[in-house]
């Protein structure tokens, strides 16, 4: 396998090193059982999907958190 290294990765155009991120991305998921999750993670990760069951109407719409992003109010939450 060829070596490239950190400093030819960075020369490269944004374009070309996004693409590269996905293509790292999608290698990493299609193998999600190689990724680690804590036990602590884990735990955290099981509360907050009982939280949205018993409560799906909680929290805010993906518009809300585009908007509030955009106008800078996520600052004052």
């Amino acid at each position: 396998m060829d070596s490239i290294s950190i400093a030819d990765i960075l020369e490269l155009p944004v374009q070309e090193r996004i693409r590269l991120v996905e293509l790292i991305w999608d290698s990493v998921a299609a193998m999600p059982e190689s990724v680690k999750v804590s036990p602590a993670l884990k735990a955290e990760l099981e509360t907050r999907l009982v939280e949205f069951e018993a409560n799906p109407e909680a929290g805010y719409s993906w518009d809300q958190v585009k908007s509030r992003i955009n106008d800078g109010s996520w600052r004052t939450a």
